[in-house]
């Protein structure tokens, strides 16, 4: 296991085309996994961008125009399901007392991205990424996936104030929002999508190596079965049912709808709003975005997708343009995140169209219904994006299995550890970095300790042991 992070993330042209635009929407497994893999990151991006909304008045239509624009593009530009999220620290800033207004928010996202497309503009966060040690990255996915997880479980059980960022009182069982719901949509995409394998290949559970002849002998109808249920768009009918559940807690919501788009205008962004949006938003976020959104995003991608390299350089910029683009107008600051990646990937996408599919979507309904579409986003049921949620989480953890040495995983925990408890990944980077080269200093031999030099990995010879006797 190498100590670094790959060194096949270069410093490479600025969004360069590795491939034929099309041949980013090729499907790799079937179109209903693309399907179900759209909605993989939904789990995330319907209670933010609810809470903002709700709480902000975050322009709901303009967000979703264009972030439906940005997931098009980095669907054509990765050819991976590269996710397009909002920025979590960020999004928790604007909703504590006191709030940030549209403007603040609008400033600590196009800070954010000033710096992000600065970093990967000069070459600065590939000489970053490839100089950070892999248990660190690991350690910042496995607090990421855990938080994730933690999360989801609070929605299944509890009920959720989103304007409050808080959970109230214990979700009932029954009901068109309750936990037998949740339990059912976990059960039922547990059944179909199993660990997340599409691999007609993969071997049942509980089979070893020595067994898989009879099994691919004998295993006829089992691999028919899987390759029906990797045919079924699992998360996508789970998000279908939530959306019909909507209309029947209260049907008095199809009234409430609008048709068109709100008007797009201009943000008056002044020197306060600029200096508030950066203070208080900015600065938290831009360590966050560094490392989930870009390093940890670009290694995960390199785990799951390893023929399909995704430059540090396109990532960071990528995430720069989209925001000193989008926030102008009001759009909902955004990045990319290793969450995101992972819950897409976890339910079915493994191409560009993935992405692609979920854009087509949020345009469209962006376009027709506009701002009144927050109407059936209140009312979609909670647990159900606590399941998707969930997934995404696990899948994300599950990332930092690779580590096979004990100071590996000792590295990996500490950093996770203080990240999860410090409520900072970029406290639990910097333990983790400390930690590394602490044990690495603990190896080396140092010429200052004279004859007693101290070599860890060489074994101590009968001559060194009847020396020391007088």
């Amino acid at each position: 296991m190498a100590d670094y992070l790959p060194s096949a993330t270069t410093i490479t042209p600025l969004l360069r085309p590795r491939r034929g635009w099309l041949s980013s929407l090729r499907i790799k497994t079937t179109l209903s996994a693309e399907l179900g893999g759209s909605v993989g990151d939904l789990g995330t991006y319907i209670p933010i961008v609810l809470a903002l909304t709700l709480v902000n008045h975050l322009d709901l239509s303009t967000t979703l125009i264009f972030t439906a624009l940005y997931n098009i593009s980095t669907g054509f530009l990765f050819g991976i399901p590269m996710p397009v999220q909002p920025m979590k620290s960020v999004a928790a800033v604007a909703i504590t007392d006191p709030l940030l207004s549209l403007p603040q928010i609008a400033a600590a996202g196009l800070s954010t991205a000033a710096t992000l497309f600065i970093l990967g503009a000069t070459g600065l966060m590939s000489l970053l990424y490839r100089f950070i040690p892999l248990p660190v990255v690991r350690g910042v996915q496995l607090s990421q996936g855990l938080a994730f997880a933690f999360s989801a479980i609070k929605y299944i059980r509890y009920n959720q104030d989103f304007s409050a960022g808080k959970s109230s009182s214990a979700r009932v069982w029954l009901g068109l929002d309750g936990i037998v719901l949740a339990l059912f949509a976990i059960l039922f995409l547990v059944l179909v999508t199993g660990s997340g394998d599409f691999s007609d290949d993969a071997v049942p559970i509980g089979v070893h190596e020595e067994g898989e002849d009879s099994v691919n002998r004998s295993s006829g109808p089992l691999r028919r079965r899987l390759r029906i249920f990797s045919s079924i768009p699992a998360a996508l009918l789970v998000f279908i049912l939530g959306l019909v559940l909507c209309f029947i807690r209260d049907p008095s919501i199809v009234k409430d709808l609008r048709f068109g788009p709100s008007r797009i205008h201009i943000l008056r962004i002044t020197w306060e709003d600029w200096k508030i949006g950066f203070f208080r938003g900015a600065i938290p976020q831009i360590p966050l975005s560094i490392l989930n959104s870009v390093i940890a995003v670009c290694k995960l991608s390199a785990d799951l997708f390893p023929d399909r390299e995704v430059s540090v350089t396109k990532v960071s910029v990528s995430v720069g343009v989209m925001n000193l683009v989008g926030c102008w107008f009001g759009a909902m600051p955004v990045c990319h995140g290793a969450g995101g990646l992972a819950g897409q990937y976890r339910f079915g996408g493994r191409s560009g169209a993935s992405v692609v599919l979920l854009g087509l979507g949020k345009l469209l309904i962006g376009l027709v219904f506009g701002n009144s579409f927050v109407r059936i986003l209140g009312l979609f049921p909670i647990g159900i994006l606590g399941v998707l949620l969930l997934f995404a989480g696990i899948e994300l953890a599950m990332a930092s299995r690779d580590m096979n040495t004990k100071e590996e995983s000792f590295v990996m925990l500490v950093c996770a550890a203080v990240s999860m408890t410090g409520s900072s990944a970029a406290l639990g980077f910097g333990c983790g970095i400390l930690l590394y080269w602490l044990l690495k200093l603990r190896q080396m031999e140092c010429s200052c300790f004279g004859n007693f030099n101290f070599n860890p990995k060489r074994p101590v010879a009968v001559d060194d042991e009847t020396s020391l006797n007088p």
